[in-house]
């Protein structure tokens, strides 16, 4: 029996070495949340609440045969790939159960409307983990996420900081799940795995979550229309937007595996998200600026050369130059004068 337990215990996947990229764990200001004035748009929230309880997918995550049957057929690097891609997804996933957890939790006495919101949405997201880290276990793999609640930081964020990112990572989940998806529609020989026959249904989970917090953002006109906070929403724009072109430039990534361009997908999903983001924030960024992308192509190449010090055993001395540079380069990326949105505001 204690054989048998350690060697479940050695299947476990150790997380990543935390890097500026990796997927974080939230906190925030609970009795602000809890004292949000959501009245003047009561019937919106209801609505929305009404399409959680629905539950579209409750039937939707059914593994068959092929998981396990195709997981032992994939070549090596289509196997690491694969599991960075799922060990990635299942700790962001799990990340954002246990928000709206607790977040449910700390706000059903107060704010039972939004609270019951964030348990369907916690619903969901187990959903998703709880799937994903069950595909890791067709590699022999898994990850420890009762380790993860009890030993992974969490970073505090302000409630108007959780509603710009959530608001952004749940709609760009979406973008990157459809067009995936609409990929392999075209191109079914590049479906190597047959957890990307899920994506189209999954990814209108991650729409509605976005959809919720949009509607949050839109019930509190001063988080997207005073001057702050305009500039608070350009720097969570630019730093959702980095964060996913620089993982997805990167020399190894699964997207080649799917036949995708790397460079086009990003693009794609990037050109997507923000015009939905217009459909919330008073201002978007200048994507299609050649300057603008002229940036984002420096990033990407600073962060490959980082990773190529780190892996050779660099210390901080060699690295600072390029976090330097990288640093510099976002920050004239903010600098970039951004458009107006053309229709701001615009109730879902």
């Amino acid at each position: 029996m204690a054989e048998a337990l350690e060697a479940q215990r050695s299947s476990y996947k150790q997380p990543v070495k935390e890097t500026l990229l990796t997927p974080r764990f939230y906190t925030t200001d609970f009795e602000e949340m809890a004292n949000l004035d959501i009245s003047a748009m009561e019937e919106d929230f209801q609505a929305i609440l009404a399409e959680f309880r629905a539950d579209y997918n409750r039937e939707h995550f059914v593994r068959d045969q092929d998981f396990s049957r195709q997981a032992a057929e994939l070549d090596p690097e289509s196997r690491a790939l694969m599991v960075q891609f799922l060990e990635r997804s299942c700790t962001s996933e799990f990340s954002g159960f246990l928000l709206y957890k607790e977040l449910s939790r700390r706000l059903k006495e107060r704010s039972p409307v939004l609270a019951e919101c964030f348990q369907l949405m916690s619903r969901d997201e187990a959903r998703h983990s709880g799937f994903l880290n069950k595909a890791m276990s067709d590699f022999n793999l898994a990850l420890d996420l009762s380790f993860l609640t009890r030993n992974k930081k969490y970073t505090f964020f302000k409630p108007k900081f959780i509603f710009y990112a959530t608001y952004l990572s749940e709609k760009i989940g979406y973008w990157r799940y459809i067009t995936i998806f609409r990929h392999l529609e075209k191109h079914p020989e590049k479906r190597f795995h047959p957890l990307f026959n899920f994506f189209k249904n999954w990814c209108q989970d991650e729409n509605r979550h976005g959809d919720f917090f949009g509607l949050l953002l839109k019930s509190q006109p001063a988080l997207l229309n005073s001057p702050v906070n305009r500039l608070w929403i350009r720097f969570f724009l630019l730093a959702v937007l980095v964060t996913m072109y620089l993982n997805d430039r990167k020399p190894d990534n699964i997207y080649t595996v799917l036949g995708l361009d790397a460079k086009q997908y990003a693009l794609e999903v990037l050109r997507e998200l923000n015009q939905d983001s217009a459909r919330v924030f008073p201002v978007v960024l200048d994507i299609e600026n050649p300057r603008f992308l002229a940036k984002l192509d420096a990033c990407a190449d600073y962060n490959v050369r980082l990773e190529q010090v780190a892996g050779s055993g660099g210390g901080l001395l060699r690295k600072l130059p390029l976090y330097i540079g990288l640093g510099l380069t976002m920050a004239g990326m903010y600098l970039h004068k951004p458009l107006d949105a053309p229709r701001p505001n615009l109730v879902y």
